[in-house]
C-alpha cells in the first residue's frame, strides 16, 4: 500500500502543478475577449478565430483543471446531506462513487472520444465559421481531460482506501468548507460592531 500512496502523491503533485498553471488561461481568455470586443467596436472588424480561441481556452481550463478540482475536494456534491452522514458512510460513498461511477465514466469518454478525435484529425477538420480554427485540437482535449481525471480518480481511490484502513489521516479533514468560512467571517464582522 505504501507504493500506491507514493504513486498517489506523485499524481497529486502533477495534478496540482498542471491545474495551477492552466487556470491562468482564464485570464488569457478574458483579455482576448476584451481586446476582441474593443477592436470590433472601434475598428468595426473581428475574427472568428479569436472568438473560437476563447472557447478553446475555456475548454482547456474546464477539462484539464477538473482533476485539480477533484484533488481539492471542490467538486459538486450535496454538502447539506453529505455533512450529516457519519464519516464512515461518506468514505464508503466516495469509494463506490469513484470506483463505479467516476472511473467507468472516464473510460467510456476516453474510448468514445478516441474515434471522435481521430476522425477530426484525419480530416483536418476546420471550423464551420469563416476564418475559424481547426477543430481537432479542441476535440483532443476530451481524451486528455478524461485521462487526467481518470488518473486523479485512481489517486483519490487509493487515498480514500488508505484513510479507511487508518494508514493516513484524511487529507480533507483540515479543509474548511467555503460556506462555513463565509458564515464565520460574517459572524465575526457582526460581533465586532
Amino acid at each position: 500500500m505504501q507504493s500506491l500512496l507514493k504513486l498517489s502523491c506523485g499524481i497529486d503533485a502533477f495534478t496540482r502543478w498542471t491545474g495551477k498553471r492552466l487556470a491562468w488561461l482564464i485570464l488569457v481568455a478574458v483579455v482576448i475577449s476584451a481586446v476582441n470586443a474593443i477592436v470590433r467596436k472601434t475598428l468595426d472588424t473581428s475574427s472568428n478565430s479569436w472568438l473560437e480561441l476563447q472557447w478553446v481556452l475555456f475548454s482547456v481550463v474546464f477539462l484539464l483543471c477538473a482533476p485539480w478540482t477533484l484533488l481539492d475536494n471542490e467538486h459538486i456534491r450535496i454538502d447539506i446531506v453529505n455533512n450529516t452522514l457519519p464519516k464512515k458512510v461518506r468514505n464508503i460513498i466516495d469509494v463506490i462513487g469513484h470506483a463505479f461511477f467516476l472511473l467507468p465514466l472516464c473510460i467510456v469518454m476516453i474510448i468514445t472520444g478516441g474515434p471522435f478525435f481521430m476522425r477530426s484529425y484525419e480530416l483536418n477538420e476546420q471550423s464551420g465559421n469563416a476564418g475559424g480554427l481547426p477543430q481537432w485540437p479542441a476535440k483532443s482535449l476530451i481524451i486528455i481531460g478524461f485521462a487526467f481525471l481518470f488518473v486523479q480518480g485512481i489517486s483519490e481511490l487509493i487515498k480514500r482506501i488508505a484513510v479507511m484502513r487508518g494508514l493516513i489521516p484524511d487529507p480533507h479533514d483540515t479543509q474548511v468548507n467555503a460556506i462555513e468560512a463565509e458564515v464565520e467571517h460574517l459572524v465575526e464582522a457582526i460581533e465586532k460592531r
